[in-house]
């Protein structure tokens, strides 16, 4: 059959060779609908513009590290009580600083607001920068940041809204910059007289480190002090004499010149205790006790008298295991003038109603009073330790003292 003349070699109609072939690329494609359409590079743009202004959430890492602070002379009973938790891999004091311990902690952070003996936990972060401006920048603000939303989320029960720099020139234009950038990240008010999460920043070797506290407030503001006294004992050197004298279930514990009851409630929350005694001559120091007690969920925990050291009534609870005592050293209660005659009166009371064996802890700022005391007392009270704390712009002692055996009847 002949060839039809103008059909290609394909069969189909001969194609005009003055137009070009056009490749797949060129070939028309169907409309796009309006979902299909690709956005414009413009809007695309300040949608990652939008994103990158917020700041990388940075994972916490398994293994803290804390800086513990607390009263200086009081290092060696910190150590004790860290020692205790499975929490703690070391510790090491902290250059310079008489005052602070440096340890790596594992595991939840809520552990440290349960420490008795620590005035405030910081959780301690190091940047290798020049200067602080550079915590302002998308590398490191995310790490501070991260930090800063553990510290306000620590704890449900007490909510943290506003923070503080605790630093040398915390007016400066840095960290006025760095306020405004932690309020608008962390939903922080910035509060530079009562903020409750404290900011510190110090030089930490060839860059800078950066101390956010933990807690609302230092853990030596007890939650259960509702009602405070002038001359009362710092809560976490209650807590420090508790651990010095022992804490034992079977223990009777009198707790002389209780005043608010600090020493009381501070042995009863380290544990249980067979019978616990408060006596004070003041009935405002004792009805402070009971308060302080009941706020501690310890209101059924011990027995609280309204009598002289000498008076037989409390004294018939006993003899006693632990006793426990603050006397007024004529700084905030009590008159100098008076001291001798009052730490004499207490050792001699206490020797009387303590049992074989007893010990007596004696927090007192009367260093040569005591002295000339317990030189007196020597047959009836043999000195365990003594400890120099730094406590109220004063430095008190703890005595830790043992009751001797009383001599073979001749």
């Amino acid at each position: 059959m002949p060839e039809r003349r103008g059909a290609g070699a394909d069969g189909g109609r001969r194609r005009d060779r003055t137009q070009p072939e056009r490749t797949q690329r060129e070939r028309p494609q169907p409309e796009r609908t309006q979902r299909e359409r690709p956005q414009p590079a413009r809007a695309q743009s300040a949608r990652s513009g939008a994103a990158r202004s917020q700041p990388a959430r940075v994972s916490e890492p398994s293994v803290h590290r804390l800086e513990l602070v607390h009263l200086p002379g009081l290092a060696d009973v910190v150590r004790g009580e860290l020692a205790e938790l499975p929490a703690v891999r070391r510790v090491r004091a902290v250059p310079g600083r008489e005052d602070a311990l440096d340890v790596e902690w594992s595991g939840g952070l809520r552990g440290a607001l349960r420490l008795r003996t620590v005035v405030a936990p910081f959780l301690r972060l190091h940047f290798d920068v020049p200067r602080p401006r550079s915590l302002l920048s998308g590398e490191h603000f995310p790490r501070l940041l991260t930090a800063l939303r553990t510290a306000r989320d620590l704890d449900p029960a007490t909510p943290v809204r506003s923070f503080r720099f605790d630093a040398a020139g915390r007016d400066s234009t840095v960290l006025r910059l760095l306020a405004d950038q932690i309020t608008a990240a962390a939903r922080l008010r910035h509060d530079p007289d009562d903020g409750a999460v404290v900011i510190r920043l110090r030089r930490g070797g060839e860059g800078w480190d950066v101390l956010v506290r933990l807690g609302a407030r230092p853990l030596s503001a007890r939650a259960w002090r509702r009602v405070g006294h002038p001359a009362a004992a710092n809560a976490t050197v209650a807590a420090a004499m508790t651990r010095l004298g022992g804490c034992a279930p079977g223990d009777r514990v009198a707790n002389l010149m209780c005043g608010s009851g600090t020493l009381l409630v501070e042995r009863l929350l380290a544990g249980p205790a067979a019978l616990a005694v408060g006596v004070d001559a003041s009935e405002e120091a004792v009805a402070a006790t009971r308060e302080n007690l009941a706020a501690a969920g310890l209101a059924e925990g011990a027995r609280l008298v309204v009598a002289d050291v000498e008076s037989p009534e409390w004294a018939a609870e006993g003899p006693f295991d632990l006793l426990l005592a603050d006397p007024p050293w004529g700084d905030k209660a009590g008159r100098h003038s008076e001291s001798e005659q009052v730490h004499r009166l207490l050792l001699s009371r206490a020797a009387e109603v303590a049992a074989p064996g007893a010990r007596l802890v004696v927090l007192t700022h009367e260093i040569r009073v005591m002295g000339r005391c317990l030189r007196e007392a020597a047959a009836s009270w043999g000195l365990v330790s003594e400890l120099s704390v730094f406590h109220k712009g004063h430095h008190p002692r703890i005595y830790v003292l043992h009751r001797q055996a009383a001599p073979p009847r001749s």
